[in-house]
């Protein structure tokens, strides 16, 4: 049997090819465990929920109440009943916040709406502010659903008479109950198009779109929704482009008002209860009392 002998330049190919080979099975191990730390790590990256318990409502808002809502998969929420200042409007606002906190960070907003005559309901998503569970995006949906059955069911507030407010992340859930329970109008604050839309643009050297668990395709469901729709962002937002909100009202079959607040950050004072915030949920709240 004939062998082959190989020459010093013929070697020194070979052990270039082998430490190529070993270089791209080492990056490509990397960048595998990378993928599945993020699969796997990914809703720590989305829901930032404070833990613990919140105080009772009326030490933080006065006159509030703290009430309970009811899961469909068998969990007791915590919440709190904001009572209108008289003369009340007959409306209630229902409150989704955002992806960070607790509810007590909302009681800012809740008083001052409550203070133009509208009642507020203010509750924390699974997860959230010593509730039990763990956030996702089929969770917050029953969460919201709670909220609703609440308002409706225990409460006594006709569909017709509740203004749906959702904050950041918070406007996708409201959009999504919207679609299969639909309010007298609904306000978004810093909303996103999608939330692979917003992951890409914080993370541009990831697959967001293969890798996400939780879509909260907000204009998809937007589009079942026939109701009044008030959009409000921010000029200089750097979590929520004003891009993606104004691409949102443009996919609102309904867009009532679009209202851009200069010079406002995400999380900015005017946009968590500012007068321009709260004139434009009065404003939608004049817009269902006039209508037939």
């Amino acid at each position: 049997m004939a062998s082959t002998l190989l020459g010093p330049a013929q070697h020194a190919a070979a052990r270039e090819t082998e430490g190529v080979v070993r270089a791209v099975v080492v990056v490509s191990g990397v960048a595998v465990l990378l993928l599945a730390l993020v699969w796997g790590f990914q809703r720590r990256l989305i829901y930032l929920p404070t833990t613990a318990p919140v105080p009772s409502a009326g030490t933080v808002i006065p006159g509030a109440r703290d009430v309970e809502l009811h899961t469909s998969d068998g969990l007791v929420l915590g919440a709190w009943l904001v009572p209108a200042k008289e003369p009340g409007r007959g409306i209630t606002v229902l409150v989704a916040s955002g992806n960070a906190g607790d509810r007590s960070l909302r009681a800012p907003l809740a008083q001052a709406l409550a203070a133009k005559g509208m009642a507020v309901l203010l509750f924390d998503y699974r997860g959230y502010g010593g509730n039990p569970g763990r956030p996702s995006e089929a969770g917050l949906a029953r969460d919201a659903r709670a909220a609703y059955r609440f308002l409706v069911g225990e409460v006594g507030v006709p569909a017709d008479r509740i203004l749906y407010y959702g904050e950041s992340l918070g406007a996708a859930v409201v959009t999504e109950l919207a679609a299969e329970h639909p309010p007298a109008g609904l306000v978004l604050r810093s909303p996103f198009v999608d939330l692979a839309s917003v992951g890409h643009v914080h993370y541009p050297f990831l697959p967001v779109r293969t890798l996400l668990r939780d879509r909260y395709r907000l204009t998809r469901h937007l589009a079942e929704v026939k109701v009044p729709v008030t959009v409000v962002y921010g000029s200089d937002d750097s979590i929520v482009p004003s891009t993606q909100s104004r691409a949102v009202a443009e996919a609102a079959p309904r867009l009532w008002r679009l209202v851009e607040v200069a010079g406002a950050d995400h999380n900015s004072p005017a946009l968590l209860d500012g007068e321009v915030l709260t004139d434009a949920v009065v404003d939608l709240a004049d817009q269902v009392d006039k209508a037939p």
